[in-house]
């Protein structure tokens, strides 16, 4: 029962992950924030495959699941400090998250909730032609912590789901030792005597 009970809690969590990601997938494209998207398209791949493995019965599906999990916090934590601008991180670097292709920030960052963006003109020289120079103002959450509670949310359920992973493996791993235990006496079972006969058959004579 507790087996079962926990499977179906690590199937509700891989979908949970996959709604979360997918979601976050859709703002970081409108944000073109480029290592975001290659990243969390990997984590929708090793999720599908956990979820693959859980639902299957494959523990090595999820225990490759549960080793990315331990890599997709590290990268979530990344993220949070890197919004925090902890140590010598900055939010307004671009080179990290659009690998220096564009000037995008997160796309939360002009549509956050009461957000006012209003154009600047004449822009600055450094700004490049087809962007526009803009300041935003009246949010009533910055951008930063949007980006944040979203990878706290990872966070929690990454954590959640390597726990859960582990349970299951342990689980099915248990399962198939009982099975092959119960097997090895059904290879060497009881065998009865067999009666052999000793009738000699003898040739028989018609008369015709």
């Amino acid at each position: 029962m507790g087996y079962c009970s926990g499977r179906c809690t690590l199937i509700f969590i891989c979908g949970m992950q996959l709604v979360c990601v997918l979601e976050r997938q859709i703002f970081d494209f409108l944000g073109y924030q480029w290592a975001p998207i290659l990243a969390n398209f990997v984590h929708i791949i090793i999720v599908i495959l956990g979820l693959f493995g859980t639902i299957q019965y494959r523990p090595r599906y999820i225990t490759g699941y549960a080793v990315w999990l331990v890599l997709w916090v590290t990268w979530n934590v990344f993220v949070i400090c890197f919004y925090l601008e902890a140590g010598d991180l900055s939010k307004e670097t671009d080179l990290i998250l659009t690998f220096n292709i564009s000037m995008h920030r997160s796309w939360w960052m002009e549509n956050g909730p009461g957000c006012m963006v209003t154009s600047v003109t004449p822009a600055p020289d450094w700004a490049p032609e087809d962007h526009r120079y803009i300041t935003v103002s009246g949010c009533f959450l910055e951008y930063q912590y949007i980006e944040v509670a979203h990878s706290s949310l990872q966070i929690v359920l990454a954590l959640a789901g390597f726990i859960y992973a582990c349970y299951v493996v342990r689980c099915i791993t248990e399962e198939e030792d009982s099975f092959d235990f119960i097997g090895g006496f059904d290879s060497y079972g009881y065998q009865g005597p067999q009666k052999t006969s000793h009738l000699q058959l003898q040739p028989m004579y018609m008369s015709k």
